[in-house]
């Protein structure tokens, strides 16, 4: 019986090894991975930044002179005409300065006259040879220094009106008051901003952005709507890209040209939308993307030996979905898109072509 058993296994030993032997080492499959041939497609980029409707012109106002404020005659979004009162300060001081710039002018004029009488009266004693030349020399003298001492108190009589003129803040042009800094019983310096006017007239669309928001050429006019009715697009056009960085904030001022007759009201939050120029670039889907020391790469195959090697490349910009090649990649390259995770450099691989994208 054991005798039996032992043959048995002998001839299945045997009869395992004829089967493997018959059917020979496995051969080794090629990875299939998914590519796309780069070639340079036309992109059109844009964007989207949020501002402000500001007037074209605007003025801070101020008074010219010190004094407490006693009157504040309007108030923050009202509408205003060019030389309506908008406030007033005390003027007793300012009055005070006037009267006695008065009687100076008075006081100068009364003896340019007496003046006048000396010189008038000595001229005619010179002609009858009563008086000497020399008289009539002194009473011309101080009859041109009385002159000039009226036109001197005439010229501080004159400052004083202006002066108590300012004790009244005016507007200097039709518009909107945006903004108010005082209040009645509060003591204005000269030149504190009290009222801010904007101008009726041209208004502008004012953003903040980042600088590379509009380091490339911009393609035409852009569309500026409110931010609470996106369906009411206005074309607008870029009037104004400030040449200097806010130290505070990192940004820029651009200001977009908005016609008078634009139905949007000062102060609204609005949303503006530009194209850039297009341009050729080279855009590969995300899946594409790996890693090369530490940088970003691609794998490339070559077709002729369908080898595949892994080549470092510069980005310029990325999408949704897709990234935008600076160098490393060119046209015609195939680039492998599906399947690179298990990759090794040299691989042979099959592959499958697909759209670029």
């Amino acid at each position: 019986m054991r005798t039996i058993l032992v043959a048995t296994t002998i001839l299945c030993a045997v009869g395992l090894g004829s089967c493997s032997d018959a059917g020979g080492p496995a051969e080794p499959t090629q990875r299939q991975v998914a590519v796309v041939v780069a070639k340079p497609e036309p992109l059109v980029q844009g964007g989207a930044i949020t501002g402000e409707v500001r007037a074209r012109v605007q003025t801070d106002l101020s008074f010219r002179v010190s004094g407490k404020i006693t009157e504040r005659l309007v108030e923050v979004g009202q509408s205003v005409k060019a030389g309506q009162l908008l406030a007033r300060i005390d003027p007793e001081e300012q009055k005070a300065d006037l009267d006695v710039a008065a009687a100076n002018l008075q006081s100068a004029e009364a003896q340019q006259t007496q003046a006048q009488l000396a010189f008038d009266r000595q001229q005619s004693l010179f002609r009858t040879q009563v008086t000497t030349r020399a008289a009539l020399d002194q009473a011309q003298e101080a009859l041109l220094t009385a002159q000039a001492s009226t036109k001197s108190a005439q010229a501080l009589f004159e400052t004083a009106q202006d002066t108590l003129s300012y004790t009244e803040l005016k507007a200097d042009a039709d518009g909107v008051i945006t903004a108010r800094n005082a209040e009645a019983g509060q003591v204005a310096q000269a030149a504190q901003v009290v009222f801010t006017l904007a101008h009726d007239g041209d208004r502008d669309a004012v953003f903040e952005v980042v600088e590379s928001a509009f380091l490339r050429p911009i393609d035409g006019d852009g569309t500026v709507n409110l931010l609470s009715d996106p369906s009411q697009k206005i074309t607008a056009k870029v009037r104004e890209i400030s040449p200097t960085i806010d130290a505070s904030t990192g940004t820029i001022r651009v200001k977009v040209a908005i016609s008078s007759d634009a139905p949007i009201p000062l102060g609204a939050p609005v949303v503006g939308r530009f194209r850039y120029l297009s341009q050729d670039v080279i855009q590969l889907p995300w899946s594409a993307m790996t890693s090369k020391e530490g940088k970003p790469a691609v794998w490339i195959v070559d077709p002729a030996s369908s080898a595949v090697s892994v080549k470092a490349i510069d980005v310029a910009g990325y999408e949704t979905g897709s990234f935008i090649v600076k160098s490393g990649v060119s046209a015609g390259d195939v680039v492998v898109t599906d399947g690179t995770k298990f990759l090794r450099p040299g691989e042979n691989v099959s592959y499958v072509k697909e759209a670029s994208k």
